[in-house]
């Protein structure tokens, strides 16, 4: 059994939190934004606890179908963020690289792996997604970024392109290396934390580790190729602006 947070107990969490907070302040980083981060991610959090309960207790495959195409259309719109390139001219691109990707390894996690009974099955359906879009989200920032650096330095698209894919996957391959020696990742620690046996949890994190590493790839991988005609042309550019 997990055990109950108080709210007063959770409040120690955030300690670690204002001491980054107050070194990006004095380092003169621009604080506003990570504030704003974390006032998103406590509300977004806290609501989301409210509307997954309602989601798990109605039970409604058009729901769960609902709430994926809203997760699909928000990661493409983030994993833009960092680009210069407006969004609206890249949109299509990274909504593509993450669907596609996305939708493909989790039908194939929750109907092939797992064989969920009913297929939509809220509680698998729902986190899982969020996991896997989440880490094509990520993988497609990194790379978008990193490719319109490389092109901004006259570097050929082919060589930036593949600079751009090898820095996309760091994150994921660190975790990776890491995972089991230094860190037990969350899928893992949750079903220890409420029970499971560790070496079924394990299964379910080999699971995860290979899903999130697939979707990281195969989404940057598509959105770099998804970007040739934009940057194969401009070999010979000045630096983006």
């Amino acid at each position: 059994m997990i055990q109950t947070i108080p709210f007063i107990n959770l409040a120690l969490a955030f300690i670690p939190v204002a001491i980054v907070i107050v070194i990006i302040w004095k380092w003169g980083l621009g604080y506003k934004n990570s504030l704003y981060a974390i006032a998103r991610m406590l509300i977004q959090l806290l609501l989301i606890g409210y509307f997954l309960a309602y989601i798990f207790e109605a039970d409604s495959s058009l729901i769960v179908i609902a709430v994926l195409i809203v997760m699909l259309f928000t990661s493409s719109w983030i994993a833009l963020r960092t680009m210069k390139i407006p969004r609206k001219t890249l949109y299509l691109k990274s909504f593509l690289s993450i669907s596609l990707s996305g939708l493909l390894i989790l039908i194939l996690i929750t109907q092939g792996v797992l064989n969920l009974q009913p297929w939509y099955l809220p509680s698998y359906m729902i986190p899982l997604a969020g996991m896997i879009f989440a880490n094509a989200m990520n993988s497609v920032s990194l790379a978008g970024e990193r490719i319109e650096s490389e092109i901004s330095r006259n570097v050929p698209y082919i060589e930036a392109r593949n600079i751009a894919l090898r820095a996309s996957l760091i994150p994921i391959t660190n975790s990776l290396f890491a995972v089991g020696l230094v860190s037990i990742p969350g899928m893992m620690t949750g079903q220890i934390l409420s029970g499971v046996s560790p070496l079924i949890a394990a299964r379910y994190q080999i699971m995860v580790m290979c899903m999130v590493f697939g979707a990281a790839g195969i989404s940057s991988a598509f959105f770099l190729y998804s970007l040739k005609s934009d940057f194969l042309a401009k070999e010979k550019v000045e630096p983006l602006t």
